[in-house]
C-alpha cells in the first residue's frame, strides 16, 4: 500500500511542504528586503492562502481562524529571521579567520539545526491547528490543488531546463 495515496497523508505532506516553503521564504527575506514583505505577512497571507481558501469555499469564520493561527507566529518568525542572520554573520566571521576553528563551526551548525528544528515544530503545530479548522473535504481539495501545482511547477522547471540546455 502506498502511504502517500491516502488523502489525509497527501494533505499533511503537501501542507508541510507549503509551510516549509513559506517559512523558508520568510527566513531568507528580511522585511522590505528581497521578498518585500512586512513582518507577519509574506506570500501565504499576501495571496496564496486567500486563493486557496477561495477554491475550497472557506467560510469567513474559517478564514479568520486560520489567519489568527498564522499571525500568532509572526513574532516567532521575526525572531527566527534575526537569529538566522546573526548565525550567518557568525559563519562568515568563522570562515574568514586565518585558521578556521572546526569546533566553533560545528557548534554553530548545531545551533542552526536547533533553530530549524524549533521552526519545524512550530510549523507542524500550525499545520495541525489549521487542519482542525478545515473540513476533511477542504483538506483533500487543497492537497489535490497543491499536487497539481507541484506537477505544473516540475513540468515548467523541466521545460526551462530543456530551453536553457547548451545547444550542440
Amino acid at each position: 500500500m502506498n502511504l502517500v495515496s491516502s488523502p489525509i497523508r497527501r494533505f499533511a505532506a503537501t501542507l508541510s511542504l507549503v509551510l516549509v516553503s513559506v517559512f523558508t521564504v520568510n527566513v531568507l527575506a528580511a522585511p522590505g528586503g528581497p521578498g518585500g514583505h512586512e513582518m507577519g505577512t509574506g506570500p501565504l497571507l499576501g495571496g496564496m492562502l486567500p486563493r486557496m481558501l477561495d477554491r475550497v469555499n472557506a467560510t469567513a469564520e474559517q478564514r479568520a481562524q486560520i489567519q489568527q493561527i498564522i499571525e500568532r507566529n509572526a513574532a516567532d518568525r521575526q525572531a527566527q529571521r534575526e537569529a538566522g542572520r546573526e548565525m550567518r554573520d557568525q559563519a562568515m566571521a568563522l570562515f574568514t579567520q586565518p585558521t578556521v576553528d572546526a569546533n566553533a563551526v560545528e557548534a554553530l551548525r548545531q545551533r542552526q539545526m536547533a533553530l530549524a528544528d524549533a521552526a519545524s515544530k512550530r510549523m507542524t503545530a500550525s499545520m495541525l491547528e489549521i487542519s482542525r479548522v478545515l473540513t476533511p473535504e477542504q483538506r483533500t481539495q487543497i492537497a489535490s490543488d497543491m499536487q497539481q501545482r507541484g506537477e505544473m511547477m516540475r513540468r515548467h522547471y523541466h521545460e526551462r531546463q530543456a530551453l536553457d540546455a547548451p545547444k550542440s
